[in-house]
């Protein structure tokens, strides 16, 4: 792959993060909501942290290390939130990550997302197993996971701290094996 790839589901098109949509990124990232329901997102959000999250996704991409996409609709283009899988390649599993602004909530655009993800995940990068972690009380990212077969693997009792505060994780996985059953 020479450039980032382009996925497109039903409604969605997921594709590199550029710097026009980096006042999108700043305004709904800056949202105390979403920070609150991802693990390393800071609040307040600035300008400055969009740069760095693209910078961190081309270099990524460039390292083939990690696969960071932007959420666009697929009719206007418009930004809706980020996408991405970190890969552990000596392991070959990664761990699947995402976030969608507040005003896209409910709508079904994260599983529609995620179904992508996980598709080439195991398809176009041959992964054996991809993860998901989310925070115990955002009930919501669980149930998108379970949407996209996943299975619950455990809790991680007081596994970070976030904004001073330790955090419980809930894990999920699919392996490569369901993965396949469910296609």
């Amino acid at each position: 792959m020479k450039t980032v790839p382009t996925l497109v589901t039903e409604r969605l098109i997921l594709d590199q993060i550029i710097p026009v949509d980096i006042p999108n990124i700043v305004a709904y990232a800056g949202n105390k909501k979403i920070t609150n329901t991802t693990r390393t997102m800071p609040h307040p959000y600035f300008e400055e942290d969009a740069i760095a999250w693209i910078n961190m996704a081309n270099q990524g991409f460039k390292n083939k290390d990690m696969f960071i996409f932007a959420l666009r609709d697929k009719v206007d283009k418009s930004f809706k939130g980020g996408i991405g899988l970190t890969l552990n390649t000596e392991n070959n599993r990664a761990e699947i990550g995402y976030w969608i602004a507040e005003k896209f909530w409910g709508m079904g655009y994260t599983t529609e997302a995620v179904k992508a993800v996980l598709k080439f995940g195991f398809e176009k990068l041959e992964l054996n197993k991809i993860t998901a972690v989310y925070i115990d009380t955002n009930i919501a990212s669980g149930k998108i996971m379970d949407k996209n077969g996943m299975v619950k693997e455990g809790e991680l009792k007081n596994h970070d701290i976030k904004l001073g505060e330790y955090q419980t994780l809930i894990q999920y996985r699919m392996l490569r094996s369901e993965y396949d059953a469910l296609n």
